[in-house]
């Protein structure tokens, strides 16, 4: 048995996770090969190699000849049978070849050979194990900036997380911990190549389906996704099981799942609305926090018509235009967005509107608008000056 052969084979597979049959099958080939450098040919040399000991024999069969006219191939018969008297003209004598007979050079290429082999197949190994991970998130460490990218430390392999997928605004120290989606993995020659990201919208469904077992499992499903990195996604979530309450299971007790995903993405604000197919209802869910009066949509031109309240006109906009631009993404739709006033200048409703829902909002202007609660909160949503604005799904 070739115990130090078999110790080294176990140990190359534990620790690179590389088998051990295609180490055999490269000691294999780098053994032909350093014949091919020895002898300057090898197509009659074949190699015996037992799988379970480690144990390899060499041989060179040569044919049996009167007279040898190539010593790499024939044998004489009076050799032949010096061997075994029992050879005939014609029959295949197999010659053993000792492989420490092999020269500096050959030696040299066969032991180059196997390396490289290793090399190749530690490269395919961590290939596969990352492009297991494409389309999904993985935990990454800071290790530097290059220039404005930044090296990312994935366990096996290195990533880069280039200048245009990073968050605007966001910055990372060394050994720092965070979370990446994987956009997609390469193989080079130089190993696997891996684009990770912080800007992609999928970033953010991962992140659920890590936090909320509902959305994990399939309970819980989430229909679109609509994202500006660093300032605000909003979430369209449906359940397949009418016990379940959707935005309840994302938001989790007292917001705590929600809070653990913004606190990942660094404070980005997440709206997480009901999910309609409905397109009407959906628009209306997609524009919240704002109240909606109206809305008038055409599924074959994937157009609507939103009405809302003068006093809500600004915060269903959003702060340059940010809440409009993302219920169109949201919803696939282009949202033509009216206050109350420009409806009734256009004739969408009734001049004598105003008059009839007087009263109406007083108390929700309170509750939800420019004195209510969310307006504290996020004061930034209320835009000033705003006019009559057209969002379209591809607008940036």
């Amino acid at each position: 048995m070739n115990t130090e052969l078999l110790e080294a084979l176990n140990i190359l597979e534990k620790e690179k996770d590389i088998s051990k049959e295609t180490l055999l099958d490269a000691i294999e080939n780098s053994l032909l090969n350093a014949c091919k450098n020895h002898f300057g040919k090898a197509d009659n040399i074949k190699v015996i190699m037992d799988r379970e000991t480690c144990d390899y024999k060499l041989f060179a069969e040569k044919t049996v000849v009167e007279e040898v006219e190539d010593d790499l191939e024939q044998i004489s018969l009076e050799k032949a049978r010096e061997i075994d008297s029992t050879f005939e003209l014609g029959d295949i004598v197999q010659i053993p070849i000792e492989s420490k007979s092999f020269g500096r050079i050959a030696t040299q290429n066969a032991k180059n050979l196997i390396l490289q082999k290793i090399r190749e197949e530690e490269r395919k190994v961590v290939y596969d194990q990352y492009f297991e991970k494409e389309k999904d998130i993985v935990t990454g460490i800071v290790q530097r900036y290059v220039g404005k990218n930044i090296s990312i430390n994935l366990g096996k392999a290195d990533a880069m997380l280039t200048e245009n997928e990073q968050v605007k605004g966001e910055v990372f120290k060394p050994t720092e911990r965070i979370k990446l989606y994987v956009v997609e993995v390469k193989n080079t020659t130089k190993g696997p190549k891996i684009l990770v990201s912080r800007t992609h919208p999928e970033l953010v469904k991962r992140l659920f389906e890590s936090e909320v077992t509902e959305v994990k499992d399939g309970t819980v499903e989430i229909k679109s996704i609509a994202r500006e990195a660093g300032s605000r996604t909003k979430i369209a979530v449906w359940s397949n099981d009418p016990d379940v309450d959707p935005v309840g299971a994302c938001v989790g007790m007292n917001g705590a799942r929600v809070n653990t995903i913004v606190n990942e993405l660094r404070g980005e604000k997440i709206d997480i609305i009901n999910w309609s197919d409905n397109p009407a209802i959906l628009i209306e869910n997609a524009l919240s926090p704002a109240k909606v009066i109206s809305v008038m949509a055409d599924p074959d031109e994937k157009a609507a018509s939103v009405i809302v309240p003068d006093y809500q006109l600004s915060l269903a906009i959003g702060k340059e235009g940010q809440n409009a631009r993302l219920a169109a993404r949201l919803t696939g739709y282009k949202i033509d967005i009216k206050s109350e006033t420009q409806a009734i200048e256009s004739g969408e409703l009734p001049e004598n509107y105003m008059e009839l829902s007087e009263g109406v909002y007083e108390e929700e202007m309170y509750e939800d608008g420019f004195d209510g609660e969310y307006a504290e909160e996020y004061p930034e949503d209320y835009a000033d000056g705003t006019e009559e604005i057209e969002f379209t799904e591809a607008e940036d």
